[in-house]
């Protein structure tokens, strides 16, 4: 029995020590919360010399800090040369903040100095950081050897070095053909070809001449003799289509045959109507039937269109024929050369001045 209480009067005092373990572990935790730091990155430097001093703060992303305002020293003997900006930065999935600043200090007396603690306030409490020291050596002056003391050297002219001519004189070569070109472009855009010309215009045909002329072009083809019949239907109900609608002024190239026949009887022979009926009829079966007409069937159909073109033809009195008319039009390929010219010369133009003036300058600071 004796042996069971002392075991439990153990594992009581272990769970004690972890339970106190716990809290100071948290209460660690949490004094660790901001951390402050100082550091400088040389502690020994000459006098003149320059050392950075780094401030950094960690601490929680939801609270704010205020870095102390430092003017031109830190203490007698070490004056600020230079304040970098914050730098900050977000740590362990953006809950911790870490800030630094650098502070660039130098000294002109020579000592050993003293860096009191920086005081960084996060929210309503101040932090220190370690406190820093920083020795300043003085340049060592041999006294007892005053010849080894000189005075100012005179001034050296800079000896002559092809390699800083080099650029100027490249360039001004340049400059030299670019000018050559600018004045044959200049030259070449003065002696262009003019623009504008004039050109005769003949007149259109009448609409039969213009048909007529299509179908003894068929014709003298004889395409159809060589086997090629949907060929030769399909340019002959074309021209007469094209007659159809110059002649009558409804656009019988987008109608079927039937509706080109329905149009004409409004106004027209019957009989006329009735020949072209049967050209489309046997064109229709030839393009859509592969129907094979006879030989003298062709040559009817020929005729068929040649009557009908007579038939509904209207004759323009000789005196009443348009002439022909001579027209001003522009000359696009001279007037995209000459545009062409007038750019290029331009931007040659250009190309000079600016490599004269970068030449001219050059020269200057090299001369003076």
């Amino acid at each position: 029995m004796r042996i069971i209480k002392t075991i439990r009067k153990t594992e009581w005092h272990k769970k004690a020590g972890l339970a106190l373990a716990v809290l100071m572990t948290a209460g660690t935790l949490h004094a660790q919360s901001v951390i402050v730091d100082a550091s400088v990155d040389s502690m020994q430097i000459l006098i003149g010399e320059q050392a950075r001093i780094r401030l950094e703060a960690s601490f929680d992303a939801g609270k704010r800090a205020v870095f102390p305002l430092i003017q031109d020293t830190i203490v007698r003997g070490i004056e600020v040369v230079d304040i970098a900006r914050p730098d900050t930065q977000y740590l362990n999935d953006r809950k911790r903040l870490h800030v630094s600043q650098e502070y660039v200090v130098t000294s002109f007396d020579s000592a050993l100095y003293y860096i009191p603690p920086f005081e960084v306030r996060v929210d309503s409490q101040v932090y220190r950081s370690q406190s820093l020291a920083l020795k300043v050596y003085s340049i060592p002056v041999d006294t007892l050897h005053p010849e080894h003391f000189f005075g100012q050297k005179d001034i050296m002219e800079a000896p002559f070095a092809w390699s800083d001519w080099a650029p100027s004189i490249g360039l001004s070569v340049l400059a030299i053909l670019l000018s050559v070109l600018f004045v044959f472009l200049i030259i070449r855009f003065n002696d262009n070809k003019p623009i504008i010309r004039k050109i005769k215009v003949e007149p259109k045909l009448p609409p039969h001449e213009q048909a007529m002329k299509e179908i003894e072009r068929i014709k003298g083809e004889k395409i159809w003799q060589r086997g090629r019949s949907k060929e030769y239907y399909t340019e002959l109900t074309d021209a007469i289509r094209t007659y159809i609608r110059d002649r009558f002024g409804f656009n019988a190239l987008e109608m079927t045959s039937s509706e080109i026949i329905d149009k004409l009887l409004e106004s027209k022979d019957k009989e006329a109507i009735d020949d072209l009926k049967s050209l489309f009829m046997t064109a229709d079966l030839v393009k859509f039937a592969k129907y094979d007409p006879l030989m003298n069937e062709n040559d009817m159909n020929l005729v068929t269109a040649i009557d009908f073109i007579n038939q509904t033809k209207v004759e323009v009195p000789a005196g009443m024929a348009p002439q022909p008319t001579e027209i001003t039009v522009e000359e696009k390929r001279s007037k995209r050369a000459k545009t062409g010219l007038g750019i290029a010369a331009f931007i040659t133009g250009v190309a000079v001045v600016l490599i004269l003036v970068y030449v001219g300058m050059n020269i200057y600071d090299l001369c003076f």
